[in-house]
């Protein structure tokens, strides 16, 4: 019931967004600082996350790709459920924290083996949304680099 709560909010709140489309990249009018979505190839993108906004997403990703984690993730949205449950079995969740994983859930190289950090609910949860917004126009099996400036 939450999750399909904070979809409907989310969701809400990005309809006012109003969003500027050329053939090679998206951006979003309505940040403070412009992140694009490039179209590298036919179904290759980049994606510049935007670190100053999700301080904690982004250093775990960082770290993770640092450990040896790929920086690329290839889009199966049907996989997220349960790649979710399998990169979160046996990690016990904390009061006040959420478990973040990277790769992501939605990533077809997410689950068993993901990397677990313990961050802030409201940097996850804002960067989680933040990503599905800015994938939304691309299909499973769009690999996205993620990059950080």
């Amino acid at each position: 019931m939450f999750k399909w709560i904070f979809t409907v909010l989310i969701t809400i709140l990005l309809a006012g967004c109003s969003v500027q489309e050329t053939a090679k990249t998206k951006t979003t009018k309505h940040e403070s600082v412009p992140v694009a979505v490039t179209q590298v190839s036919a179904d290759t993108v980049k994606l510049e996350f935007p670190s100053e906004r999700y301080p904690e997403t982004a250093q775990h990703i960082k770290e993770a790709i640092a450990s040896g984690k790929s920086p690329v993730c290839t889009i199966d949205r049907d996989g997220a459920d349960h790649n979710r449950d399998l990169s979160l079995k046996g990690v016990p969740t904390k009061k006040g924290k959420d478990r973040d994983e990277w790769p992501m859930a939605m990533c077809a190289e997410g689950g068993k083996g993901a990397d677990i950090k313990y961050i802030s609910p409201k940097d996850n949860r804002g960067a989680g949304s933040w990503v599905g917004h800015k994938l939304d126009d691309y299909k499973n099996g769009t690999k996205v680099e993620f990059i950080f400036k």
